[in-house]
């Protein structure tokens, strides 16, 4: 078998569940030895942990709340410690508020910036400390920093669009080191958040060039073809995975 990660470390924020558990599984099956952190779900990173294990590589769940800096310091650390060095991050834990500008609360608009966007640069700016050349940082991001053709997702959206403009001032930053650093966009994701089935769903399969949901295990390809040996010359780019709803 062809494992193109053998002998690299990996952290995964969030990734217990969802499109970050289905990244930790996709790293462990090609060779990786993967740390994830989780904020809740306790049993979910236990599943996850263990398919990663069975797998045959080194796994670790930390939990830490992305919104906590010193929490996310001290995991990368620990990642370091366990593993032996860091040569992929993936920041993928995020939150979604929805809720239009007239009730949209102080409290929500001050958690999905720290969640989606400050946790993304601590995270970076602890790894990089580690990080040798060939290093891969890999953001999750959305389609919505493209587009957002529903009502109520406008503090989401910039969040998503911040990642943008932070991986292009980052990838300059990181680029004479050896290390890329994008953004992976997915579009609708069917998860148990984010079902793809009803009303909601079917309007956004309406938006679709490819009229369906995509999957966990899609997106989380496409993140390990970034994190491999054949892209190093990909950075500083923004890349949808959306069915072309952002066509």
């Amino acid at each position: 078998m062809n494992y193109p990660l053998k002998n690299k470390r990996a952290l995964v924020t969030g990734g217990s569940r969802g499109i970050g558990a289905a990244i930790v599984k996709r790293f462990a099956s090609e060779g990786a030895d993967v740390a994830f952190t989780y904020a809740s779900s306790p049993d979910q990173a236990n599943d996850t942990l263990q398919v990663a294990q069975a797998l045959g590589v080194q796994a670790l769940a930390i939990q830490a709340d992305s919104a906590d800096a010193s929490a996310l310091v001290a995991a990368v650390e620990r990642t370091v410690e366990k593993l032996g060095g860091i040569d992929i991050l993936v920041n993928n834990a995020g939150v979604l508020a929805v809720g239009l500008i007239d009730n949209f609360t102080l409290a929500d608009f001050d958690r999905t910036l720290a969640v989606n966007v400050r946790a993304v640069f601590v995270a970076t700016q602890a790894v990089v400390k580690h990080m040798k050349e060939g290093g891969r940082i890999i953001n999750i991001g959305s389609t919505n920093a493209e587009r957002i053709p529903f009502s109520g997702g406008g503090v989401y959206a910039m969040s998503k669009s911040a990642l943008q403009g932070l991986v292009q001032g980052l990838a300059r930053d990181l680029g004479p080191r050896g290390i890329t650093i994008n953004n992976v966009q997915p579009g609708p994701i069917a998860t148990d958040m984010n079902p793809e089935e009803g009303e909601f769903a079917e309007m956004l399969k309406k938006q679709m060039a490819v009229p369906r949901y995509g999957t966990v295990e899609e997106v989380a390809g496409m993140v390990a073809y970034l994190a491999g040996p054949e892209t190093g010359y990909i950075t500083g780019a923004s890349l949808m995975i959306d069915g072309g709803f952002s066509a």
